[in-house]
């Protein structure tokens, strides 16, 4: 199966039952804002998906995505190491990335 995806082709082959989909390959999309992080988040665990920890998920067909909004490297990469620190712990609890969160943790 031939797509696209952000402008940029991809190819998807059926394995079969002895080729399962791994986290070893997922997309990762990167989101601007909280409500773009929320909307593909429930579209992506709708109809059987899961949850997975750090902004990772599953989708129903068992493909690995990773949710990740634009200002988690920033705080991630903050000057200050106790800031990044802080957030790199409040993101190690979450499930879905709270970018209000991540900065209130990444305040102190």
């Amino acid at each position: 199966m031939a797509f696209t995806l952000g402008g940029r082709p991809f190819l998807a082959l059926n394995g079969g039952p002895q080729f399962r989909f791994t986290e070893a390959v997922s997309f990762q999309i990167a989101c601007e804002d909280q409500g773009e992080v929320d909307r593909l988040w429930a579209a992506l665990t709708a109809d059987g998906g899961t949850e997975g920890p750090c902004g990772w998920l599953k989708d129903r067909w068992g493909l690995s995505w990773q949710i990740v909004p634009t200002r988690l490297p920033q705080l991630l990469g903050d000057p200050d190491p106790d800031r990044a620190r802080r957030a790199m712990e409040a993101m190690l609890k979450m499930h879905k990335l709270d970018i209000a969160a991540l900065e209130r943790a990444a305040d102190g």
